[in-house]
């Protein structure tokens, strides 16, 4: 019986529907922004499902839109509920719903773009868990934009490295929207066809879970793919024990080569004089056979590369800001540098 009285006390007031929320506000998807809607209910209690037991957490949403799975998430009772929404059309919608919530859920509403946007500031410190324990309680979900969804993913992977932003309080969880394909390459492990950076770089500091696929005809406008709903859980500790911007960078390189031999891409660690010496040393460091493709290798003989590219940078000091991507007369510099 307390059961049911909880879900009756959770109960939002008449309001409109999605449908006509965005007739009565006029609201269309911009391309632009990438945006498209999420229309059936039944999914988008799905992926709020996916995220677990929320109520009473504080829950950070991305995007939220016309606020879709905000009514979701506010009848799963969260202690506190962060909006960062881009677009200021979509305010007065989620507006309606923080009104309707009000002596239930703590709403704030952040007119931003989520890359630049401190979600922290905005979380109780009290949530604090130590590193080591459970996950606090608070969550990240969001419906993500696919233009920004690999940056975004990329920059929470470094904060997680350096425990900022939502991870200053624990191992915050994710519960997240990507184009398919994304999804699948987040998730793939040694030898899938869709193993890339992605895969090394999440799995390296969180555990993925590909939870289940949306179809692109859930959505409006309907988007030429289908989705993919994840879940990441920082890990307690990385497998690659080095620094993010080192970590990122060497296997950048070593995917930036994906069909031919790993050992390529790893050549262009190094300046040109000396990139086949410096690419075998690596490779003889780490036990790795350098006829082995990118995505034959396992992530923790990713982290043998990685140490001994760390190895061979206090060994060469001058290599360690070499970047093949800079502009050619910095590049110029740092091949005259290490010569």
């Amino acid at each position: 019986m307390a059961t049911a009285h909880k879900v009756s006390q959770l109960r939002l007031p008449p309001l409109p529907s999605i449908k006509d929320i965005i007739r009565l506000y006029k609201l269309r998807a911009l391309r632009e922004l990438s945006q498209n809607f999420l229309m059936e209910p039944r999914l988008i209690d799905k992926i709020v499902r996916a995220a677990g037991h929320i109520e009473n957490h504080v829950v950070c949403e991305v995007g939220p839109g016309p606020g879709g799975i905000t009514r979701s998430i506010i009848r799963q009772a969260p202690r506190k509920l962060i909006l960062v929404e881009k677009d200021r059309r979509f305010v007065p919608s989620l507006e309606l719903l923080a009104d309707a919530c009000r002596d239930r859920v703590d709403v704030d509403i952040i007119t931003g773009d989520i890359l630049k946007t401190d979600i922290a500031h905005y979380i109780p410190k009290d949530v604090t868990t130590d590193w080591y324990d459970s996950p606090p309680q608070v969550n990240l979900i969001g419906n993500l934009p696919f233009s920004i969804s690999t940056i975004l993913m990329i920059r929470w992977l470094e904060m997680i490295s350096k425990k900022e932003g939502p991870w200053a309080y624990g191992r915050t969880r994710m519960t997240l929207t990507f184009q398919k394909e994304v999804a699948e390459r987040m998730s793939a492990r040694m030898l899938d066809k869709q193993r890339c950076r992605l895969s090394v770089m999440c799995q390296n500091w969180c555990n993925v879970n590909y939870k289940f696929d949306i179809p692109g005809a859930a959505f409006l406008p309907k988007p030429e793919v289908d989705v993919g709903v994840v879940t990441l859980t920082p890990l307690k500790h990385p497998l690659i024990k080095l620094p993010f911007k080192l970590v990122e960078k060497v296997v950048r390189q070593i995917f930036s080569m994906r069909q031919k031999y790993s050992i390529r891409g790893a050549q262009t660690l190094f300046p040109e004089k000396v990139r086949e010496e410096m690419a075998l040393k690596m490779y003889k460091l780490a036990e790795i056979d350098p006829v082995t493709r990118p995505f034959q290798i396992a992530n923790m003989e990713f982290a043998r590369i990685c140490e001994a590219y760390n190895e061979i940078i206090k060994m060469y000091p001058e290599f360690e800001n070499y970047d093949l991507r800079a502009p050619k007369k910095v590049l110029q510099a740092q091949q005259d540098t290490s010569q």
